[in-house]
């Protein structure tokens, strides 16, 4: 491995990690002020997994290849994060009983998702990039897994943002809402295409998890700022993050 390329790849990871861990701290202490907002809980969640697995890729790039570490990263980055942070949009935009149904089939999916991670093959010469990546994993029946937890919590997170900014822009009021959401709109895209690329074997998932962990935290401060515009007309309903 390039010692160039792989310094970099460590330092990208260690960033995200520091990255997400702020924003899951700053979530989470919102939490704790308001305990009945489960979309903050469940957020935080997810930028927790999400700092658990730059945490893993920051160990295999100084320590090298380990099945436990790869296993740790694969179950929380590459199958949980965007899964918990769009079940936090879940529970922020959907009624409260199909969010706890939803909430229900997450945990099942969770549960059995941890079983078959744990029991995988490994082939660790297919770890020899700069870059942890699910072709490592040879057990059939895992790897296809997830893409239904990446696509169920994109298409919620992304899908959430884009149509809380649609309706602020609609209404004319809390534009900083408006862009915050659609901030964390980009943001979630990224991992989700740094993560496409991986999957195909080309690097990119390490970038696109630092962008993405910044974009999301610039736009969750934004949604969450105080609105210069007064409008006597209530807003839609709270942004993400609020």
């Amino acid at each position: 491995m390039n010692p160039v390329t792989h310094t970099l790849s460590v330092s990208v990871a260690a960033a995200a990690f520091a990255v997400s861990t702020a924003f899951a701290a700053m979530v989470l202490r919102r939490f704790g002020r308001r305990p009945r907002s489960l979309h903050l809980l469940l957020w935080g969640i997810g930028l927790l997994l999400y700092a658990i697995g730059a945490a893993a890729q920051v160990h295999r790039g100084l320590y090298g290849f380990s099945e436990a570490g790869f296993r740790l990263w694969y179950l929380t980055g590459a199958v949980m994060v965007a899964a918990y942070l769009g079940q936090g949009t879940a529970y922020l935009l959907l009624p409260r009983r199909v969010a706890h149904l939803l909430m229900a089939l997450l945990a099942v999916g969770t549960s059995y998702a941890a079983f078959k991670v744990a029991g995988a093959q490994l082939d660790p010469a297919r770890a020899a990039g700069a870059e942890l990546s699910a072709a490592v994993i040879v057990s059939p029946g895992v790897r296809v897994l997830t893409p239904f937890f990446n696509v169920y919590g994109t298409l919620l997170l992304v899908g959430g943002a884009l149509w809380s900014a649609w309706a602020f822009r609609r209404r004319r009021t809390h534009y900083d809402r408006m862009i915050g959401n659609v901030l964390i709109a980009l943001g979630g895209l990224a991992p989700a295409i740094g993560g496409t690329l991986n999957r195909f074997g080309l690097p990119g998932l390490y970038v696109g998890e630092l962008v993405g962990a910044v974009v999301m935290y610039l736009g969750f401060l934004k949604a969450t700022s105080p609105d210069p515009v007064r409008s006597a007309r209530p807003a839609p309903h709270p942004a993400p993050g609020a």
